[in-house]
Parts: structure tokens; C-alpha cells; sequence
């Protein structure tokens, strides 16, 4: 499989016309068949409940759980990450700085970094799947081939798309809330009656924050929870979520052109739209636009980036920063 891989993209090397059809047939194959995976996952929670398979054990938790409950976890942050992720633990350096630090800044909260955004079931591209070898290949190519790495980021935008589309959304966006509260549950047992609303705090960046958008109507219904949606350089449609999240904060650097692709191809997000949720929720003071600084949207001068951006602060430490003064993170009483 692997040997058929490198001579596709050997061939396609040989001209732009051909790497141009090639990737014109992927995304017309991607566009048909990303919904069939998601519409899989579902059918398979109907089997279930119909009682025709063994129920697998739901995500929240029980009295009886065998981990401790501390009552000084009344917050979770979950990370939701862009599109050019390979699965949910694969976190850049950046990344996993930016969510250490905030739990070291803010010890009643703990992070959950395992969700994989673009996979109904919470599944990596390297699992059980018919293409696998071909994202294992896209993801660990190097030298020119490093650039197969836009078919992950193709494949994944596929699954935004879902969480977009008003056919299928909600559908993939219950998956993920489902993913969410059960890596919530294995980094801190939820507790069963909490006496205050639980603060989860969904931190998407690019696609991510759509998607952590899709699934708060879901966490809203199954949690007694306050939601707070931070989008980090985030591309969404402004119609999923905002009425669930009591605060969406959307941050974005000077030098990030691609979070501008959401406010043109999403009237949603025009502003005459005028009786859309964003702008229902923008009126109403709960959606608050920030800028962060000189970021771009990826790379080492992105969000995440470990370059440094000015007076000796790299600019993952600046992102830290400007969340971090957000008024979320106030205990609640």
C-alpha cells in the first residue's frame, strides 16, 4: 500500500496539471463519502439502544467510580485543535505548553487534550480505518513529500464541513460532545451531583472552535454546566452553539488572514444578517472579539508558535496570556 502511495505522489510530481486533477477527484471522493462515516457511528448508537448489541458503558460517571472525587476540580478545558491534526493526542509543543500552563495558572481546572475533533467516534486517522496506511504515509512524509500533508488537512476540512452542514451536523457534533464528556470523565471523574454548574471551557483553534460551537447545545442538555466557547484564531459558521455558551471570546492576530474565510462564506456572519445567533449574541454582549498581537494562523509565528513575538515573550506565551486574562476563570461561589 505504501509502495502504490510513493508512486502516485512520484507521479504527480511530474507536473501541476496532474497534482491538480489528482487533488480535484480527492475532494469530489471526500465530499461524497465524508458523511458515511458519521452516519455509520450513529446507526451503531441506534443498534444499541434498540438492545440488538451489549451497551457499552456511558461516560458519566457513577458513585461507585474508582477514581478519587476532589472537590477542587470544578473546571474542565478542553482543546479542540485545527485541521492539520492527525488525531486528538498529537498536540505540538506549543500546544501542550499553552495547556500546561493554564492548568498550572488555574489548578481547579483539569485539561482534556484527547478529543479528535474531525472524528464522530473520537478515532485517529491512524486507527481502524480503510485509508489509514494513506494518512500514517501523509503524516510522517518528509523532504518534498512533506506536503502530502494537505490531504490530512483536505480529509479533516471534509469533517468541519459536517459540522457545519444542517443535514448531518448534528448528528457528528453529538458525537463529539459524547467524545468530550467521556475524556473529561477519564481525566477527572465528573462529579454525579455538583452543587455548583460545572465550568467547561472549550478551546478550539481553526476548525476546532466550529466544532467545540456544534457540540455546547449537546454538553448544555446532558450537563448541568456553564460553557465558555474561546476560539483561538477559530473559523466558524457564527450559527452553531450560541445559544448554550454563556460567552463566546473569539481571538484573532493582525497577521491571521485565514480566521477572515468565516465572516465572508458564512452569512450567518454578515453583519446585516441581523437575526442570526452570532449577531443575536454579539447585541446581547455575549460574543466578545479580541485581538491578540502580530499572530499568524499557524506556524511558528502562529497561535502556538515558539518564536519569539516581542520584549522576549514567544508567541505561545502571548496567546497564553491573552486567554488567561479573559474573565473566565473567576471561582465560582
Amino acid at each position: 500500500m505504501l509502495t502504490l502511495i510513493r508512486q502516485i505522489f512520484l507521479w504527480l510530481r511530474s507536473g501541476s496539471l496532474k497534482l491538480l486533477t489528482f487533488g480535484g477527484v480527492l475532494l469530489l471522493i471526500w465530499g461524497t463519502l465524508s458523511p458515511v462515516g458519521t452516519l455509520v457511528w450513529w446507526l451503531e448508537q441506534e443498534v444499541e439502544s434498540l438492545g440488538f448489541q451489549k451497551k457499552r458503558p456511558k461516560p458519566l460517571p457513577t458513585k461507585n467510580s474508582s477514581k478519587p472525587e476532589a472537590s477542587s476540580i470544578n473546571c474542565y478545558i478542553v482543546f479542540l485543535p485545527g485541521v492539520g491534526d492527525f488525531s486528538g493526542n498529537q498536540l505540538t509543543p506549543g500546544e501542550e505548553f499553552f495547556l500546561d500552563r493554564l492548568v498550572q495558572l488555574h489548578p481547579n481546572c483539569a485539561a482534556v487534550s484527547d478529543v479528535f475533533p474531525y472524528s464522530a467516534a473520537n478515532e485517529s486517522l491512524g486507527g481502524r480505518r480503510i485509508l489509514a496506511p494513506l494518512w500514517r504515509f501523509a503524516n510522517q512524509a518528509e523532504g518534498w513529500l512533506e506536503t502530502a500533508d494537505v490531504l490530512i488537512k483536505i480529509r479533516n476540512l471534509w469533517r468541519f464541513a459536517i459540522s457545519v452542514d444542517e443535514r448531518y451536523g448534528s448528528i457528528y457534533n453529538q458525537g463529539i460532545a459524547t467524545a468530550i464528556i467521556d475524556r473529561m470523565n477519564a481525566a477527572h471523574p465528573i462529579p454525579v451531583s455538583p452543587e455548583q454548574p460545572l465550568k467547561i471551557i472549550l478551546i478550539g483553534t481553526s476548525g476546532g472552535a466550529q466544532v467545540a460551537l456544534g457540540a455546547a447545545p449537546y454538553l448544555d442538555q446532558w450537563l448541568n454546566t456553564q460553557i465558555i466557547v474561546i476560539s483561538v484564531g477559530g473559523v466558524f459558521a457564527g450559527s452553531d452553539g450560541f445559544n448554550a455558551a454563556d460567552h463566546i471570546y473569539h481571538l484573532h492576530g493582525r497577521r491571521d488572514w485565514i480566521e477572515d474565510i468565516g465572516k465572508i462564506v458564512f452569512p450567518s456572519r454578515w453583519l446585516w444578517t441581523v437575526g442570526s445567533p452570532i449577531n443575536q449574541a454579539r447585541r446581547q454582549g455575549d460574543y466578545t472579539v479580541e485581538t491578540t498581537g502580530s499572530h499568524e494562523h499557524d506556524g511558528a509565528r502562529g497561535y502556538f508558535g515558539e518564536n519569539l513575538a516581542a520584549k522576549g515573550v514567544t508567541y505561545v506565551e502571548l496567546t497564553v496570556q491573552e486567554v488567561n486574562q479573559l474573565p473566565v476563570w473567576s471561582v465560582q461561589k
